[in-house]
Parts: C-alpha cells; structure tokens; sequence
C-alpha cells in the first residue's frame, strides 16, 4: 500500500502544528468549525504554472479565478491512496449536483516521467468532469510543492527494488480569489467523511 510509506517531516510537521492552530481560531472566526482543517491565513495563495493535460496547455492559478479549487497531488500507478482519494472527491461533486459547477479538482502528478499528457487525461476522466490533471517540468513541481509543503518523493528502480513514489495524502481547498482555505488531511480510505466534505464545500460554494 502507498499510505504506510506516507512521512511526516520537519516542515510538513511544522505545517501541520500550524494549521491544527488555526482550526482553533477559525472555530472563532465562523462558529461553526468546518469537518477539514480551517487553514485561512496558514497557508499561501494559489500559485503554480503547470501543463493541462487534456490539451496540452500552459495553465496558471489566474485560469480558475473564480472557481473553488481542490489540489490533490498524487500518480496515475498509486495502488490505493490516490484512487480511493480521486474516487471521494467524485462522490463530493456528485452530491453537490449543480452547487459543484464552480469547483475544480486539479490533480497535479509527482511522477512526471510516467505520467504522460495521454495517461493522465485518461486517468482524469474516470472521476469527472470537473477533474483535471496537470503536470510540469522538474522545476515547476518543485516549486508549487514547496509553495505548499507537500512530501514526495519518486525513486527508480534499482537492482532489485522496484520503481517507488511517496507522497503526501491531502487535499487542499482555495476560495474563488485563490486564498486558501481549508486542507483535508484524509480521504483516502473507507472512514473517509465525505458527508463533512461536501458539507464544507457547499458552504464556501455559498460563501463565496
């Protein structure tokens, strides 16, 4: 299973001490606390320039401007985490039925090497049409990873261990002016809320 090679380090750890603080203040803020973790003011705006997959084309934070965003990053080989994932994030926007025509669920590969433009438009169909895969040159994955201190790592095969990626499992949420906003830290597995997600998109989807 991919989930077990999942590791917390110094600054994801960092982040994450970060965000459960900002739960507490956001319970303050709004009174009723969201089922995710409330991460307004903890993390970054959206920022990345990366390649749509569908149609080969260049795209950056300001083509969804106006849309609520879910990133999820993650490989098209993952065995379990990434399609249970992908798999309840379609659940969310099925539940949603119209009140999901303003979200976008991009997922951002960080294998590159295997995930060609033609794999990954396939594998985003599967999960809808508000899916859409993108992927970027070393630099760019670099950068947008770091942006938003997510862990992976993808090592080929050597003798006789076999091609390997680790990566992180959550899902991050941006309003529709790109400040993020809430950061789901699982849902990929059979206990995942999907009830509280689609709760909590439905109410930024009317608070924006």
């Amino acid at each position: 299973m991919t989930q077990p090679e999942i590791r917390a380090r110094g600054p994801t750890r960092r982040a994450t001490l970060l965000m459960l603080g900002a739960t507490a203040l956001a319970a303050c803020r709004h009174g009723k606390p969201f089922h995710s973790v409330d991460v307004t003011g903890a993390l970054p705006a959206l920022d990345f320039t990366l390649t749509r997959a569908s149609d080969g084309r260049t795209v950056t934070q300001a083509d969804y401007r106006g849309a609520l965003v879910m990133l999820f990053f993650g490989y098209t080989h993952c065995p379990d985490v990434c399609p249970l994932t992908m798999g309840n994030l379609a659940q969310v926007l099925d539940r949603m039925g119209d009140g999901a025509r303003d979200i976008r669920v991009l997922f951002v590969t960080v294998d590159p090497n295997r995930d060609t433009p033609g794999v990954l438009a396939r594998y985003s169909a599967q999960f809808g049409p508000g899916v859409e895969a993108l992927r970027g040159t070393d630099n760019q994955l670099a950068d947008v990873t770091r942006r938003y201190r997510v862990t992976y790592k993808v090592t080929p095969p050597h003798g006789s261990q076999p091609y390997r990626v680790i990566h992180g499992p959550s899902v991050y949420v941006f309003g529709p002016r790109g400040r993020a906003r809430l950061l789901i830290p699982r849902l990929y597995d059979a206990g995942a809320d999907v009830a509280g997600v689609t709760e909590d998109m439905t109410r930024l989807v009317k608070g924006a």
